[in-house]
């Protein structure tokens, strides 16, 4: 498998992953033009495409690929408004596509119908978690996204986790508000801040990094509750919201 990645409508990740016989998924597509023009470039064969929740930055293309490629198949959660899907998943649920079963996660939180997408190594987790961050929480889902992260951080660590917005900076930043002097926060920033200078792709964004760099894994994390003000055995749901809540006015986009 062979993965790639078209940065669209500023700091949006649209995936696509193809095979050996250029057959390809496409990923939360929220933008048709960029996404058309890489597949003729590297002469894809669309099959599929898998929309992890209903915001127009992941659907807004869905209409044009489909109108270019009628034959395509497009997967996604319950449906929230009407958008053009022709089959509904759910966590459980397996989809066949380029000869490979690719596990629906469930992810609430974002959404209340999140869904995500885990064709290993690679999982496909929309808006749920970012590299050194998290998504926004919606309607108080705060227990729900809680449990989100906790599950994706029971994968392997080799997993290879597509997220689809690039705040990885500004997540560090709030992060090393806490953690000023945590050295894997600011190797990695002078890193990631370097391959942006430099132009050159971010990605991937390994979990077992992430573990190390992302303080919503790290609610349990003694150093941090310390830092923060918390008593060790503060509880880390409480520590998650807190964080959160806060990142909310610390100035998170559009996440």
């Amino acid at each position: 498998m062979i993965l790639t990645n078209v940065l669209a409508l500023k700091d949006n990740y649209i995936w696509i992953l193809y095979d050996k016989n250029n057959s390809c998924i496409i990923v939360d597509p929220g933008e048709s033009n960029l996404v058309i023009k890489t597949i003729i470039q590297k002469k894809l064969n669309p099959q599929a495409i898998l929309i992890t929740h209903y915001h127009r930055d992941h659907v807004d293309g869905v209409k044009n690929i489909v109108k270019k490629y009628p034959k395509i198949i497009v997967f996604g959660p319950k449906k929230e408004k009407n958008y053009s899907i022709h089959q509904i998943v759910k966590g459980g649920d397996k989809i066949h596509l380029l000869e490979n079963d690719i596990d629906v996660i469930s992810t609430p939180g974002h959404t209340l119908n999140h869904i995500s997408y885990y064709l290993k190594p690679y999982f496909f987790c929309g808006d749920t978690m970012f590299s050194a961050g998290c998504g926004r929480v919606f309607q108080d889902n705060y227990l729900s996204m809680y449990y989100s992260i906790q599950l994706i951080n029971s994968f392997p660590d080799d997993t290879i986790l597509c997220c689809s917005h690039e705040y990885t900076l500004s997540n560090l930043i709030f992060s090393m508000n806490f953690l000023p002097e945590d050295n894997n926060l600011k190797h990695y920033y002078r890193k990631v801040q370097k391959k942006i200078f430099l132009k050159k792709n971010i990605f991937p964004f390994y979990l077992y990094n992430e573990k190390k760099i992302n303080i919503f894994l790290r609610t349990d994390d003694f150093i941090l509750k310390k830092m923060m003000g918390f008593k060790k055995n503060k509880d880390s749901f409480e520590i998650f919201c807190y964080l959160r809540k806060n990142k909310d006015l610390f100035g998170a986009k559009r996440d």
